[in-house]
């Protein structure tokens, strides 16, 4: 477990850099053709690392039905969604509204999976991995809640649908997780590059090469490797433990605008990301992991 745990923490550290690959790319890239970008550069490397390993894709149309719906919950609206409400909300504000994953992994099994019912390690570590983030991050950022009300509610919504996504992902337990990774992000491309293309006009686009290399670091690390980890985690984790690292990401998000940005460190943000990796642990406590 020690290395799954691990493994959690990479792809904490993949998502939480994400946050500011994309600040930079959304400077002059908009927010679907950077979406469109991001899974097109993952399909394709998976793609190779697909052929390179002799993987077979799925035969039978029911699976592809089963990947098509996960790409549209894990990648296709939730990127699209949450790239487009980052270009109006605090990194802060974001960084929070984003986390309650695992919040949402409780309400909805509470009240659709009753028979799979989260533990009380479960409940109480999203509690305090939540609780642990608003303090990270800053109490006072909440205080711009309601400001900009449809961009914080994408921003809210993308996180339901990473939920979604993570419990949905369990009926794809018979699919290599390469394999899930590579047709997921195929499929994204497949609705997101015409989207594009009709929407945003990208050919008459002139980014610079700083929001391009952001954009290709989105694609390469914080998508292809990303969901490597993250369909793997899946199945050994289960819903609740791998959308626990919206907590650490959110930590890892903090810590990148510390040192990268020279953002202003405070007593809380010790306190803050304690409470995290308390939380995260509860959620992973094999004798509370039940969904």
């Amino acid at each position: 477990m020690i290395r799954e745990y691990a493994l959690l923490g990479l792809l904490a550290g993949l998502w939480g850099s994400s946050y500011l690959f994309a600040k930079v790319a959304l400077a002059e890239i908009p927010p679907l053709t950077l979406a469109a970008t991001r899974v097109t550069i993952a399909a394709l490397l998976l793609f190779c690392v697909l052929a390179v390993n002799k993987k077979q894709w799925p035969r039978d149309g029911a699976t592809w039905r089963l990947l098509f719906v996960q790409s549209l919950f894990n990648s296709t609206l939730a990127w699209a969604i949450l790239a487009w409400g980052q270009q109006y909300v605090a990194s802060g504000l974001a960084g929070v509204l984003n986390s309650t994953s695992p919040i949402f992994v409780v309400l909805l099994t509470l009240v659709f999976l009753r028979r799979e019912p989260p533990g009380g390690w479960q409940i109480g570590g999203a509690l305090l991995g939540f609780a642990g983030v608003v303090t990270t991050i800053g109490v006072d950022v909440l205080g711009t809640l309601g400001r900009d009300v449809l961009p914080q509610l994408a921003t809210l919504v993308s996180a339901l649908l990473y939920a979604v996504a993570a419990l949905h992902g369990r009926r794809l337990a018979h699919v290599a997780p390469l394999v899930t990774a590579a047709a997921t992000t195929l499929l994204a491309a497949v609705c997101l590059v015409p989207a594009s293309l009709l929407l945003e006009h990208p050919w008459t686009l002139a980014p610079s090469m700083r929001s391009l290399g952001a954009a290709c670091a989105l694609g390469f690390f914080c998508t292809a490797v990303a969901l490597l980890l993250y369909f793997r985690l899946l199945r050994t984790l289960g819903p609740m433990g791998v959308t626990s690292q919206s907590y650490l990401r959110s930590g890892v998000s903090v810590l990148l605008g510390i040192l990268v940005l020279g953002e202003h460190v405070s007593p809380a943000v010790g306190i803050g990301l304690a409470a995290i990796i308390l939380g995260v642990a509860a959620i992973n406590w094999p004798s509370g992991r039940r969904a």
